[in-house]
């Protein structure tokens, strides 16, 4: 579908176009009365977020992000579906899945009663999606630009077998200073340890970062909170469907290996992801629903 056609059918006048970005994707732009956002169709993926009010935005992209057929995007939030981390059966498979390096379709756009902008994008099984996973499924991501950032991942099995599901909201947070950071509510919480060989530890205190960090956290309440100090806010994120959230921060020397990462750019971000990961794997019947939830408010503080 071309861009001319895009915005016949789905723009909104004056809150809602589409425009070809970076590598041709289609790309989204969001203006409306509470805040302004970008998403790439290509990996259905939310590349920014600023509320009117705020000085900065709430998500991270980095500078050498690829923009290219088959590789994810890195920054704002990507989406690991249907596995989390490395391939789950150990068959040469792409880490985080397919979801996050292939063209999504749109489905709907429109303004809700608040005046914020919804956004649904789409992505079925095809014989090629087949050929990597083998099962039917319908999914789908509703992003909506309000007050907040609210994203829903819906995950529908439409084929005749059970299907086990692992995933994240890989979500990229800009932030002022890595080494001022917070994150508070997984105090106490037990942890995998990906850095130090998978061991699982329990967490002392609020969450703060001087090093390589790759951790999932289990059982985990749903309301978290990033503190940055530096830029004067908070980040409160409230998760639905989830038991484990993944905190990650590639530091100086994995920086240095990313091509698509500039090596001070970890200073400047922290993820703090929405997940099924590790043990809280979703098992989901024929005809079963899963939906993923997130909501990102950014506050003062």
């Amino acid at each position: 579908m071309t861009i001319e056609q895009l915005n016949a059918d789905y723009g909104i006048a004056e809150h809602l176009h589409f425009s070809l970005g970076k590598g041709d994707f289609p790309l989204i732009h969001i203006d409306n009365p509470h805040a302004q956002a970008s998403i790439s169709v290509y990996a259905g993926q939310v590349l920014s977020y600023c509320p009117k009010a705020a000085e900065a935005d709430l998500l991270f992209l980095s500078q050498n992000a690829y923009f290219q057929t088959g590789k994810a995007i890195k920054g704002g939030i990507p989406i690991c579906w249907p596995w989390f981390g490395p391939d789950p059966e150990k068959l040469g498979r792409a880490s985080h899945g397919f979801v996050r390096n292939r063209l999504w379709s749109v489905q709907s756009t429109m303004t809700t009663p608040e005046q914020a902008t919804k956004v649904t994008l789409g992505l079925v099984n095809t014989p090629d999606t087949q050929e990597i996973w083998p099962y039917a499924f319908a999914l789908s991501i509703e992003i909506t630009v309000g007050q907040t950032l609210n994203i829903a991942l819906i995950t529908r099995n439409t084929g005749h077998q059970p299907f086990p599901l692992t995933q994240a909201l890989h979500t990229y947070f800009q932030i002022g200073d890595i080494n001022t950071v917070r994150v508070k509510g997984l105090e106490g919480k037990q942890y995998i340890d990906k850095v130090d060989g998978g061991h699982q530890k329990q967490q002392s205190g609020l969450v703060t970062l001087s090093e390589e960090v790759d951790r999932i956290y289990m059982d985990i309440s749903p309301e978290l909170v990033i503190e940055d100090p530096t830029l004067h806010r908070k980040i409160r994120i409230q998760s639905q469907g989830s038991q484990t959230a993944i905190v990650w921060n590639p530091w100086i020397d994995k920086a240095a290996q990313m091509a698509d990462f500039a090596n001070d750019e970890y200073q400047q971000m922290v993820c703090v992801e929405t997940a099924n990961a590790a043990n809280d794997v979703v098992n989901l019947p024929p005809n079963g629903e899963h939906h993923l939830g997130v909501n990102y408010r950014v506050e003062a503080g």
